[in-house]
């Protein structure tokens, strides 16, 4: 784990970050960093703040108070142009049915203005990789999850963005489509792109990043690189205890 051409340089900066549902806080006060390089793994039980973040950086969701800033540009006063460096893959991606997997990977690729000969050339090596290349002349509709997760994970990567942000973007896939996806993962991030995703396999959060922040309620309780955030145990027993610890605080 680590990588060599990581630089200091902040992609995503969250300082101060508060939204507020009702009477529940679903973050509080949340700062993050993550610098050009870095695979970034954000965990924490369900309903800690963690989509509720997700939603903020990628300007889906405005949070009441605070600054994100991607690039040195603010999500709150400047969506747009902070919207053309990020790609965004959802826990459950909602795609148009009635369009071909091809149909829609060129719809992605206009959006960002991917050239068509690299955009050919990324989409029939990604497809390739993640096992759907025979399967793109079909309709959306006829896919399983995990052919549908596949294909919006390709269309994520078509235009190299500087930011890529999942939630929980193993769900669905196979375990050859898995190590594909890792290993995709690496490569942007050695390119220079920082990656921020959010999962529930903890094993593989460990294994995969660079640094890691836990959540729980809202609040950030722990955060820097892997290794010093757990220690001599695994991240799976540095979790239980944390969230273990808060609930004895609330009690």
């Amino acid at each position: 784990m680590g990588n060599e051409r990581r630089t200091e340089r902040p992609i995503l900066v969250v300082k101060d970050v508060t939204r507020v549902f009702g009477e529940k806080r679903a973050l509080d006060g949340v700062s993050l960093e993550v610098s050009a390089g870095c695979i970034f793994g954000f965990v924490g039980p369900n309903g800690a703040g963690k989509t509720t973040l997700i939603r903020s950086i990628v300007g889906v969701a405005k949070p009441d108070s605070g600054d994100i800033r991607i690039a040195g540009q603010s999500v709150i006063t400047d969506a747009l142009a902070c919207k053309r460096l990020i790609a965004y893959v959802p826990d459950n991606p909602d795609i148009y049915e009635f369009l071909t997997g091809m149909q829609y990977l060129d719809y992605m690729a206009d959006i960002f203005e991917v050239p068509a000969d690299l955009r050919a050339q990324r989409i029939d090596a990604y497809a390739e990789r993640l096992g759907i290349a025979d399967d793109l002349g079909s309709l959306i509709s006829a896919y399983s999850h995990g052919m549908r997760q596949k294909l919006v994970l390709i269309g994520a990567f078509l235009h190299e963005p500087l930011l890529l942000v999942l939630d929980e973007p193993f769900v669905g896939l196979d375990p050859e489509a898995s190590f594909h996806m890792k290993e995709m993962l690496r490569e942007l991030a050695a390119r220079g792109s920082a990656i921020f995703f959010s999962s529930h396999v903890l094993e593989v959060v460990e294994k995969l990043c660079d640094e890691i922040a836990i959540i729980k309620n809202g609040r950030i309780q722990a955060a820097g690189p892997t290794a010093s955030v757990v220690g001599d145990d695994s991240l799976e027993e540095v979790f239980l205890d944390m969230v273990d610890q808060s609930e004895e605080v609330l009690r």
